[in-house]
């Protein structure tokens, strides 16, 4: 058994069993894993609540693991935010013993019906889990953690149903932006591939066809047949360009572009997505709304 494992379960067994939730220095002490439900949690809670992120840019939550510094801002926080649907596939024991200690979890996937998930054999959940690039299902994942906040903390309930009314409406608007900048790009040219399956849900959203090189998570690797039968695809559908994503190797795009060039034909490289994690703090992507602006730009500028 790793140190950190048992580490984890040494300090698992002090947790109060208490299901009210603590409070320090009058706020909640939060934490979230990705960089986009970070972003959206400290924009509902504002200055009520201490929000501490785990992943940072560039960050591949696929392949996260729960270190002793991890475990430590777990066994500390009042309230885990987290993705679900296995994208934090190497936490999920972690979050089911936490569970079962009732300290208090939150999943922002629980806010979308299993109805208007992608389906997938292949990957744990058996549903894709990227699904911030839907903005309908991200408002619907705002909404419900106003929801979960209010009940932990109904003195500052109105605080947090305003803010995250503020937030979805920006997303709302967002929404308004990208489906402007979409059109200007034909269907027929709408055919995104990148280094993995992070944006099937944008697709589903703009009706673009999304091919990833790699499939719904980074742990599985892509081989040379994978390179090759997606090379013939691009040049078949004569693909203009292809992304990097920034939490995902270039390597794996600049082979699948060497493939593509071995058949005597020609695909640039667009540019660099951000699929599993968000820009640097403090810049413009570094904010899910910023982020989701560049990407469509990036997208519509290289396949035009």
């Amino acid at each position: 058994m790793k140190r950190y494992t048992y580490i984890f379960v040494i300090m698992l067994t002090i947790i109060s069993c208490k299901t009210e939730v603590k409070k320090q220095d009058g706020k909640f002490q939060i934490v979230t894993t990705t960089t986009m439900i970070t972003d959206m949690v400290k924009n509902i809670g504002g200055d009520k609540v201490e929000v501490q992120g785990l992943m940072g840019s560039g960050v591949d939550p696929h392949l996260y693991k729960a270190s002793e510094s991890v475990v430590s801002k777990f066994f500390n926080a009042d309230v885990i935010i987290y993705s679900g649907l296995h994208l934090e596939g190497k936490l999920e024991d972690v979050f089911e013993k936490l569970r079962k200690q009732q300290k208090k979890t939150i999943a922002v996937s629980d806010a979308v019906d299993k109805s208007g998930l992608i389906g997938s054999e292949y990957f744990a959940s058996n549903y894709d889990p990227h699904i911030w690039f839907h903005i309908d299902y991200w408002k619907q994942a705002t909404q419900f953690v106003v929801d979960e906040l209010k009940k932990l903390d109904p003195k500052n309930a109105e605080s947090f149903e305003k803010n995250g009314q503020t937030y979805i409406e920006k997303l709302t608007v967002l929404a308004k932006e990208i489906n402007e900048t979409i059109a200007t790009l034909p269907v027929e040219k709408r055919i995104l591939v990148t280094a993995h399956d992070a944006f099937n849900y944008f697709g589903k959203l703009h009706n673009f066809e999304v091919v990833g090189l790699q499939g719904l998570s980074t742990a599985t690797e892509a081989g040379v047949k994978d390179v090759q039968k997606l090379a013939n695809f691009i040049i078949e559908k004569n693909v203009k360009a292809i992304f990097v994503e920034s939490s995902v190797p270039k390597r794996t795009i600049e082979a699948l572009q060497a493939a593509v060039k071995s058949k005597d034909h020609e695909v640039a490289i667009g540019g660099t997505l951000y699929s599993d994690a968000l820009g640097d703090a403090g810049t413009v992507e570094g904010t899910y709304i910023g982020m989701y602006k560049y990407n469509v730009q990036t997208i519509v500028n290289a396949l035009k």
